[in-house]
């Protein structure tokens, strides 16, 4: 909208300031001109001003910095005797000269023009301080929401929304409230969460108010609309709100101006409200009961809007804080459920992956606390803890791709094979009474009775000693079945065991124990052969290909690579891949430590018994002699007591 031209000369703000002759002169071309001064002390400059003149006066230090403002404009009267300016004048800007003798046309054109010149140039310059404040404000706002964006800890965004929504908008107070979901009423209501005061410390007690009109937060709560109260002490009678003072009473402050603004988010819920308290021009200044009246105002429009942006602003980030809170649940839920669901298929290591995932955390946490020794330099951020949690949480996934039969195999005969094996030799007990009773029936038939009856001992005997040889077998059989080392003797006695065959039904021969039966149970340590040792070990192999294929965010990339250097030794003897120390990353390596020691520690499994802590500790000691795993990481974990994190509660 174009700026109206002044069309009359507003006398009131011309003054004269000249000799007396000059001055006089002045007043007969423009009668109305009545305020003649002597020096421009006499004057206000917070008014816009012309002087009119030839006073060296006139270009006062305090004249050059109204004119700067845009708030006074001179009007040098010339000498007849001379042309020459006073050297006072030197660098100051003068709108225009008069030459005498003065016409007071030409004067009244003049004095228009320095008018219309100045209110021109003073709304120019108060546009451009306008322009300037709105750009520092709005790349203040801009920095702010890139903060806000950039703050992925709920406590500390809301410590920032408030503190920054006060800053810009100068308030010497402030709470948040949150809206929630009451668990017992279903109801929503509304959180005071937060607290700020730059002038009186508060104490603060998180609690929840309904959502109703009674109170400023929850009527902007309810109505979605902001409200702005110029003195809280004094509200309209018709509002449906109230405040009260018992507070301010109570912590020695005075609230006056309030701007409560709700916080919505992209679906037009109100999810918060900001609550702005004292608007101060001034911010260093301290606001108590005694001087609230003189250092508190308003808010202004310019305030209320900023903090209508910023609470904008701040809803999509504390949405957006939520809804990673919320996917990331959601996932960690989804892991946890399908590491219960998998380890559900070997009840017997129920719970290993969460003990490792509780182990190696604090582990890392330990090894970021070191000062000294080789790891002191080695640090884990958030985000790299989350990631090692992850790794070690899914490090056994890969148990899914191994057959059930093979994962839970307790000992070296599966338990259909060892239920066979039983079964023959309850039919060989069989065929040897058998063989017995039809021995004594011909015996009987060719001899007679009375000599039968002289040596029925001869038979018994061989019965039982043939019964006992069969049982003795099987309960060596039954013991070398046990996944415990076996003696080197024990080979020998299976081969000869092997050898020892029996009749079928058919007649034929077959050997007591089967070629494979007695490969199985030559197993000299643990309970599975080659073929199923290595399966086993291949869910490493199933482990990282299974994480490789999940869209892991750039935090979380490395979970992969952590996961599957579990079982690798520091020797290059470890499995699948057999990686040089070089290259097992240290999360590894801790994580190998953890897992060992919860293999070693935890409760019984069917191939072994619980090893106490002390025991497990020493096999793991024995472990870095050797160089499989790694000193400097283990003596972290003695230090650190990490090791006690898995013992039962006392």
């Amino acid at each position: 909208m174009p700026t109206p031209i002044l069309t009359t000369v507003i006398y009131e703000q011309i003054l004269i300031l000249a000799s007396p002759a000059t001055a006089t002169e002045i007043q007969i071309a423009a009668p109305r001109i009545s305020k003649r001064i002597s020096s421009v002390a006499e004057f206000d400059f917070s008014l816009p001003v012309i002087l009119v003149g030839d006073s060296p006066t006139l270009f006062d230090p305090t004249v050059q910095e109204a004119i700067r403002k845009h708030q006074a404009r001179i009007l040098f009267v010339l000498s007849n005797t001379h042309s020459d300016l006073p050297a006072e004048s030197g660098g100051v800007p003068i709108f225009g000269f008069l030459s005498r003798p003065l016409h007071a046309h030409v004067l009244g054109k003049m004095l228009q023009a320095a008018q219309e010149n100045m209110s021109l140039r003073a709304k120019q310059y108060h546009l451009e301080l306008d322009l300037a404040r709105a750009f520092v404000e709005i790349n203040e706002l801009n920095n702010i929401g890139a903060a806000l964006s950039a703050q992925h800890d709920t406590s500390k965004l809301l410590e920032m929304i408030l503190q920054k929504s006060r800053e810009i908008t100068h308030s010497d107070a402030g709470a948040l409230y949150l809206v929630e979901e009451d668990e017992k009423t279903q109801s929503r209501v509304l959180r005071f969460t937060l607290t700020q005061n730059d002038s009186v410390n508060v104490p603060f007690n998180a609690f929840t108010i309904p959502i109703d009109k009674q109170r400023i937060s929850s009527y902007v709560a309810l109505t979605g609309t902001s409200l702005h109260i110029k003195d809280a002490y004094d509200l309209p009678s018709n509002v449906e709100y109230g405040f009260s003072k018992d507070f301010d009473i109570q912590i020695g402050y005075h609230t006056k101006s309030i701007l409560a603004v709700p916080m919505k988010n992209h679906k037009e819920e109100v999810i918060g409200v900001l609550q702005l308290l004292n608007y101060k021009p001034d911010r260093n200044v301290k606001v108590t009961p005694e001087n609230a009246e003189q250092v508190l105002r308003p808010y202004p429009e310019r305030a209320q809007h900023l903090a209508c942006s910023l609470a904008s602003q701040a809803a999509m980030a504390l949405e957006n804080n939520r809804m990673v809170h919320d996917i990331r649940m959601l996932f960690e839920g989804f892991v946890q459920s399908a590491v219960t669901a998998i380890e559900a298929r070997d009840p017997t290591t129920a719970g290993h992956s969460f003990r490792v995932k509780k182990l190696t955390v604090a582990f890392a946490q330990a090894v970021d606390r070191v000062d000294d020794g080789f790891y002191a330099n080695v640090k884990f951020s958030s985000d790299q803890l989350r990631e090692i949690g992850y790794a070690s949480l899914l490090h056994d996934l890969g148990k899914v791709g191994v057959r059930e039969h093979v994962l839970v195999k307790a000992n070296k005969l599966y338990p259909s094979q060892l239920e066979l094996l039983n079964q023959r030799f309850f039919y060989v007990r069989k065929a040897i009474q058998e063989d017995n009773t039809r021995q004594r029936l011909e015996y009987v038939l060719d001899k007679g009775r009375e000599t039968y009856l002289a040596n029925l001992h001869y038979f018994d005997s061989e019965l039982v000693e043939r019964i006992r040889e069969i049982d003795e077998f099987l309960l060596f059989i039954l013991e070398c079945n046990r996944p415990s080392v076996l003696p080197a003797g024990n080979f020998k006695r299976l081969q000869d065991i092997a050898t020892y065959h029996y009749k079928t039904w058919d007649g034929s021969e077959a050997p007591l124990i089967s070629p494979d039966e007695t490969r199985l149970l030559s197993i000299p340590k643990g309970s599975l052969d080659d073929a199923e040792r290595k399966e086993i070990e291949s869910h490493v192999i199933h482990t990282f290909n299974f994480l490789s294929q999940m869209p892991w965010t750039k935090e979380l990339r490395f979970v992969p690579e952590i996961a599957r250097a579990h079982h690798e030794k520091l020797d290059g003897s470890g499995y699948p891949f057999k990686l040089p120390a070089s290259e097992i990353p240290i999360q590894s390596r801790m994580m190998s430590i953890s897992d060992i020691f919860d293999a070693l520690s935890a409760s019984d499994r069917p191939y072994k018994r619980a090893l106490s802590a002390e025991d497990s500790l020493n096999i793991i000691q024995s472990e870095v002699k050797r160089n499989l795993l790694d000193g400097e990481l283990y003596r972290i974990f003695l230090a650190s007591e990490i090791w006690k994190l898995n013992l039962p509660p006392r």
